[in-house]
């Protein structure tokens, strides 16, 4: 009982803060200075995408880890310098592909492009849409972008430490973290579904598929599938596809997996697995219209984490890798 009221409590007082946040946010926030700023990314989006289809993935993860630290202000993208290492080289951000940053690069050029809009967008609203814009073309919902936001002023490894949630936490260590950024339970497990795109190395579930001692949450054929694909003293670069069934599409497919013991990660079936968020991974697996506007939901509200809207806090950047 002591968990849950703590986890209630952190999740009242970022709700509050959050408040504020969405006030400031705004769907047209750029229709004065660039109105075409919309179909612009999402062009640029479009040919990176059909270049590197991978970027899918890597753009919707990027986003994730760029709101869990620090709040979503692209502190995730500048790059250490001399005296400072940042946030991108933490060893738990080594991971995030190069086509997320790439993305969102490209995008910045594409509307810096148009002389109205040059130095007017920030990175971190520029990462929001090509979020949205990426799982739209994957087959997935799109959904109207609330924008707003600056860019970051400080981006320190030092700040990821026990941000981001790895691969084994349990069903409370989850709701904890999320709660502690204003998310819900339910919006939890709607984001874990990003997981129906993008790939992990092996050595982020190796523990779950040891001959010895395999996983009993994991399906079996599952198990021996991963097995064979990354046996003992495997090449660490080699990574599989996250879902095995739909491994492009942005779909409900990730809950249809849980259900059969197909989840990549301990805190994929867990979902599953733990009785108490079992009913909502059971449901949407059997509904994708509930799941998608769940999950457009729960990006909406990802997208409000630590935002920041004083120009004390941040500023436009220029270029997105670095600070003005």
């Amino acid at each position: 009982m002591g968990a849950g009221i703590r986890i209630l409590a952190a999740f009242l007082a970022a709700l509050a803060a959050a408040a504020g946040v969405a006030a400031q946010l705004r769907q047209d926030y750029y229709a004065a200075v660039c109105p075409d700023l919309e179909s612009i990314v999402r062009d640029a989006v479009s040919k990176k995408v059909q270049d590197q289809p991978v970027a899918v993935g890597a753009t919707i993860r990027l986003f994730f880890h760029d709101c869990f630290v620090e709040g979503c202000d692209a502190s995730v993208i500048l790059v250490s310098t001399g005296n400072s290492t940042a946030e991108k080289d933490h060893p738990n951000n080594l991971s995030l592909a190069g086509d997320g940053f790439d993305t969102v690069i490209k995008a910045k050029a594409a509307v810096d492009a148009v002389p109205a809009c040059t130095n007017q967008v920030s990175c971190a609203d520029i990462l929001a849409l090509a979020t949205r814009d990426v799982i739209a073309l994957a087959g997935g919902p799109s959904y109207a972008v609330e924008l707003g936001r600056l860019d970051g002023l400080v981006s320190l490894s030092t700040n990821v430490d026990g941000k981001l949630p790895p691969p084994s936490f349990d069903l409370d260590q989850l709701t904890t973290l999320f709660a502690a950024n204003n998310l819900s339970q339910a919006d939890m497990i709607a984001l874990s579904a990003a997981h129906t795109v993008g790939f992990a190395h092996c050595s982020t579930f190796a523990e779950r598929i040891q001959p010895a001692s395999v996983d009993p949450t994991m399906n079996a054929t599952y198990a021996a599938d991963l097995q064979a694909a990354c046996p003992a003293g495997v090449d660490p670069n080699i990574a599989l596809q996250l879902d095995p069934v739909t491994p492009q599409a942005f779909d409900n497919q990730y809950f249809v997996n849980l259900v059969n013991g197909r989840g990549l990660f301990t805190s994929d079936q867990v979902l599953y697995s733990d009785a108490r968020s079992q009913p909502t991974v059971v449901a949407w697996a059997q509904n994708a219209t509930d799941f998608e506007q769940a999950f457009v939901d729960a990006m909406t509200r990802l997208g409000r984490v630590g935002v920041k809207t004083d120009p004390s806090q941040g500023n436009i950047r220029r270029d997105c890798a670095f600070l003005n």
